[in-house]
């Protein structure tokens, strides 16, 4: 019993060990650790800020200014002319194919009035009016918007009052009145930009945010030829190999912190970012234990991938297509959008995003959710941890060069 815990005692001890040499040692690296520590506390809040204030001054823009809407065959809708300019919708006659204005993008949306419009209007049929425009443009979103909107809300106008001069209650042809119950918070709402790049921005900082301390800690102490001395001491390679992750781990968790403490900072430069985000210390508390098993997850596949590497060049070419795995989720639900279900916790990316998307919305996590993702995300982060172990216990990777 003495000599176990004695072994326990000296495995702790050359982790600490390990953990605070590593550590140290990248300390002495100012630049580096400050690159490490700032880049992403400094430079996500400035990307979230910047696209908030981009979209809130274009919106505002496109929906109080006077929109100019050409249109084809002015002509033969007067009284349409009319009722757009009290929605704040200029109309002007249209200049050459308003067709190829749309797709030369040199106009966001345009009218096209049918040939046939006075004569069906006279007659009390329905008289045609088609909206040009362009579908895949997301900046002409909102005046299309607003000429829909526009034209519904004529067309609506006019048939109240075509069936009220024949003496027949507008009520008569709308047997069902349709209501709308959008059960989304208002900060769900405020959230939408976020959904997307929020997510990836942080599974990418825990994923990869240990990631210079832990090739410089094996790759680099190989090219060194410092890694033989190491390996030669009595100390556990288990517990050497746990101290650089440690290590690893303690300086992505710092800099996680650091960024969500920024987000907050950025909150109170901007409320705007409060309205999206949830900034409170618990959300902080709740992102960072999400995180956490996506750095353990990081830090150890890396230092598997990065233990056999002979030079630091070869194990940074491993960060070029681990970059690309974060990038999965977002693509598949942006493209195919699924319903949260409780198999999606197990699989590494997806649970992390899906779990900051619930936090982000404000939303409930249950009992079951954390027990299925704890569980997935620790026990996978256990099974590299234990191949980074089996490597460093390879002989031949006390062979430098």
């Amino acid at each position: 019993m003495n000599a176990t815990r004695h072994r326990s005692t000296g495995f702790f001890a050359t982790l600490v060990a390990v953990m605070r040499k590593e550590l140290l040692d990248i300390s002495r690296d100012r630049r580096t650790l400050a690159m490490t520590l700032l880049l992403a506390p400094l430079l996500y809040p400035l990307m979230i800020l910047g696209m908030n204030h981009l979209a809130e001054q274009r919106a505002r823009t496109q929906l109080e200014g006077v929109l100019e809407l050409p249109v084809s065959g002015i002509e033969r809708a007067p009284n349409l002319v009319k009722f757009l300019a009290t929605q704040s919708i200029k109309a002007v006659p249209a200049e050459g194919d308003v067709n190829a204005a749309i797709v030369r993008q040199d106009e966001d949306v345009a009218l096209a009035i049918g040939e046939d419009y006075a004569e069906a209007w006279s007659n009390g049929r329905s008289a045609s009016i088609d909206i040009i425009q362009d579908s895949t443009r997301r900046n002409a979103e909102i005046p299309v918007a607003r000429v829909r909107a526009a034209l519904e809300g004529y067309r609506r106008q006019v048939g109240t009052l075509r069936l009220m001069v024949r003496g027949i209650d507008p009520a008569v042809v709308q047997p069902i009145a349709i209501g709308n119950r959008d059960m989304a918070s208002a900060q769900a709402k405020q959230s939408r930009m976020l959904a997307v790049l929020l997510p990836y921005l942080l599974i990418l900082s825990s994923f990869l945010g240990g990631a210079y301390l832990i090739i410089d800690a094996t790759a680099g102490e190989r090219e060194r030829q410092s890694l033989e001395p190491l390996l030669a001491t009595p100390s556990p390679r288990s517990a050497i190999v746990s101290g650089k992750i440690a290590a690893a781990c303690a300086l992505g968790l710092l800099t996680l912190l650091l960024t969500l403490l920024s987000f907050k900072g950025s909150a109170v430069i901007a409320p705007s970012v409060a309205k999206m985000v949830d900034v409170s210390f618990m959300a902080i508390a709740k992102m960072l234990f999400i995180l956490l098993p996506m750095l353990l997850i990081g830090t150890s596949l890396l230092t598997y991938l990065a233990a056999s590497a002979k030079s630091m060049k070869e194990a940074q070419s491993h960060t070029v297509w681990l970059m690309l795995l974060p990038m999965v989720p977002t693509f598949v639900l942006m493209v195919n959008p699924i319903k949260s279900q409780l198999w999606q916790y197990v699989v590494p990316f997806l649970a992390q995003n899906q779990l900051l998307l619930k936090v982000i919305r404000g939303e409930w996590i249950g009992p079951d959710v954390w027990a299925v993702y704890l569980t997935a995300g620790l026990g996978l982060a256990a099974l590299l941890w234990f191949a980074a172990v089996r490597r460093y216990q390879q002989e031949r990777l006390a062979i430098s060069g």
